[in-house]
């Protein structure tokens, strides 16, 4: 009897070591196939989102696909991969954007300056900056994180104490309405009009807020967060005709530029508090009507190439250079740096802090990373030419090409 008893408890352990086994071959090939469908649906997290995980389901077979992706295809093609290797998928994962916000799918930045990260924590990696007037489509929410697109497609988290969500109705009269955007380093928004009054917000160049009347000195605007405010007209223009009259020269890029010089680096930074150097380059195009994507990377995909086999020689003022490791047979070329050409082999670039260096070993401020210039390419004469460089006034979101 001891005996039996002894090889049925054997048996119960080689089914459930079999099982086991059983189990972590499916998950190995989930594993494998969901590597496959990141690669095709969503290679770059700072564009499109993939994140799944497989559970067992319990008393069964098959197993739960679970998580987020903003590619409506993903799910299709992920249980069809896996019933080819026999396994059975259960869907559970939720197309962005979540049809839990109930429509509440555009937003506005509502501050100043609102940095977003990667992942929905203060300690994850910095990602990006939007500015307060910035418009947004919502993606998702999580606790006091609100995972959003920017205007150039770049998707983060952001607090959502930094984000006025709206619906469609809201987000049409937002667009609709008159607005001002602040063309001074730093201002504040007041309580009343008056220089003294006590502070409501801080602005910084570049935001954009609701007008709804003015005095002789003094706009008086909407914030994105709805409360009211004045700002000096000293420090703000019309926003429609600033968008409309932007059609930048090479000089207004360079002198743009220029009023960062001494300004601090920042990683991920995109504003005039601080910057990086994609930051930079970003924002001193946007400060100009011209929407450039985030990162050095993906900035050297836009505009027109430049042929630089000799140089400088070919630049020209506002052509952006980028530095970095040239490819070889065993690596990818990979960009870490950018800089706006100015002329004369100067450029002027964010490391360590805004400045100008230049790429001719002769000069004084020759740079010495100027054996890693790989390429350059130009955006002046190249703004909507479907090019990947797209002006404020043409962009859908800030409502104004529509009227």
């Amino acid at each position: 009897m001891k005996k039996l008893s002894n090889y049925l408890l054997a048996a119960s352990v080689a089914i459930a070591v079999l099982a086991g086994c059983a189990k972590g071959r499916n998950l190995e090939q989930l594993s494998v196939i969901s590597e496959n469908m990141k690669s095709a649906f969503a290679p770059d997290r700072r564009e499109k989102v993939y994140d799944i995980t497989f559970e067992k389901q319990k008393g069964s077979k098959s197993y739960i696909v679970r998580g987020t992706t903003t590619e409506s295809g993903v799910v299709p093609a992920l249980i069809a991969a896996a019933a080819s290797q026999g396994i059975t998928l259960e869907d559970s994962v939720t197309v962005l954007p979540d049809p839990g916000l109930e429509g509440f799918i555009y937003g506005v930045t509502s501050l100043s300056v609102v940095s977003h990260r990667y992942e929905p924590r203060h300690a994850s990696e910095s990602a990006t900056q939007t500015l307060m007037g910035t418009p947004l489509r919502i993606l998702q929410e999580k606790g006091s994180w609100t995972m959003v697109k920017t205007p150039e497609g770049y998707i983060a988290w952001a607090p959502s104490s930094g984000v006025q969500a709206m619906d469609s109705r809201a987000y049409a009269a937002w667009m609709a309405a008159p607005k001002v955007i602040i063309n001074k380093h730093y201002t504040l928004f007041r309580e009343q009009a008056l220089p003294g009054a006590p502070v409501v917000a801080d602005g910084v160049w570049g935001n954009i807020v609701e007008l709804e009347g003015h005095t002789p000195l003094y706009y008086r605007v909407k914030l994105p967060n709805g409360k009211q405010a004045y700002v000096s007209r000293f420090d703000a223009e019309p926003f429609r005709e600033w968008a409309m009259n932007e059609n930048p020269m090479p000089e207004q890029i360079i002198s743009t530029s220029l009023q960062f010089m001494g300004f601090p680096y920042l990683w991920a930074g995109t504003s005039v508090k601080a910057m990086d150097c994609s930051g930079l380059v970003k924002n001193t195009y946007f400060l100009n009507g011209v929407i450039l994507l985030r990162d050095a990377s993906q900035q050297a995909r836009m505009g027109q190439e430049v042929n630089i086999s000799e140089g400088w020689q070919n630049l020209q003022m506002g052509d952006l250079i980028f530095f970095g490791r040239k490819a070889t047979e065993k690596r990818k070329e990979s960009i870490t740096h950018v800089g706006i050409y100015i002329g004369d082999s100067r450029f002027i670039h964010s490391s360590g802090l805004v400045r100008v260096n230049s790429l001719d070993p002769a000069s004084e401020i020759y740079y010495s990373g100027s054996d890693r210039l790989l390429r350059a390419v130009r955006i002046l004469n190249h703004i909507d030419d479907g090019t990947g460089v797209v002006s404020v006034r043409e962009h859908p979101w800030y409502g104004l090409s529509a009227n």
